[in-house]
């Protein structure tokens, strides 16, 4: 019996792996070139020089994907992002959320 839970287990887990999206890491230097136009608001180094824009260096890569996603979707309203959100695609979001999480909070 416990041969035959552990076979199963083992096909369950297997299926489960090929079913899954593969997971690939973000392109920070590709992140880097598209973010050419955030820095406008945001910053060359994500240091936002306008009190009323948010720093984005050190930000957590995830919440970023989530936010951007939210803007470009339209789920999340505002009338500075959602036309720069507009047309990116996952990937661009993700790999422009690497490179912002990829900086020094403190801009050093």
């Amino acid at each position: 019996m416990k041969k035959i839970q552990t076979s199963i287990l083992t096909i369950v887990f297997a299926a489960g792996g090929l079913l899954s999206p593969p997971v690939l890491a973000a392109d920070i230097a590709a992140g880097k070139a598209k973010s050419a136009t955030c820095a406008a608001c945001h910053g060359n180094n994500g240091i936002s020089m306008i009190p009323m824009y948010p720093n984005l260096a050190g930000q957590k890569e995830q919440y970023m994907v989530l936010q951007m996603k939210a803007f470009r979707d339209g789920e999340r309203k505002n009338m500075v992002m959602a036309p720069m959100a507009a047309g990116l695609s996952d990937i661009e979001i993700a790999n422009i959320s690497a490179y912002y999480a990829s900086l020094d909070p403190a801009g050093k």
